[in-house]
């Protein structure tokens, strides 16, 4: 069961309260002075919280749409390795040359 918020139009005082998706909304304020009319607010509701490895869009589809979407995919091209040497290190001219 969710909570769900109001606001009071009278006397401008806010609350929550735990009730069933099927019970009617509220239109009385719960401050016995006021007797105003309430009106339900929208809530941002509950947050999703999905736990493991992971979720992603392409997990569940089916295998007729993967083997599809392999053959449109463009080839991936292949580069030939670059190899560069490294350069030499430098040689000193003797020791104590100035």
């Amino acid at each position: 069961m969710p909570n769900y918020d109001y606001e009071c139009l009278t006397c401008g005082k806010k609350f929550e309260i735990f009730q069933s998706m099927k019970d009617d909304k509220l239109t009385d304020c719960p401050v016995p002075e006021c007797n105003g009319k309430v009106k339900r607010l929208l809530g941002t509701g509950g947050g999703i919280i999905f736990k493991g490895s992971g979720f992603y869009q392409t997990d569940y589809r089916s295998s007729s749409y993967q083997s599809g979407a392999k053959a449109d995919a463009p080839p991936a091209k292949s580069e030939p390795a670059k190899t560069e040497a490294a350069p030499a290190p430098a040689k000193s001219s003797g020791e104590g040359a100035n």
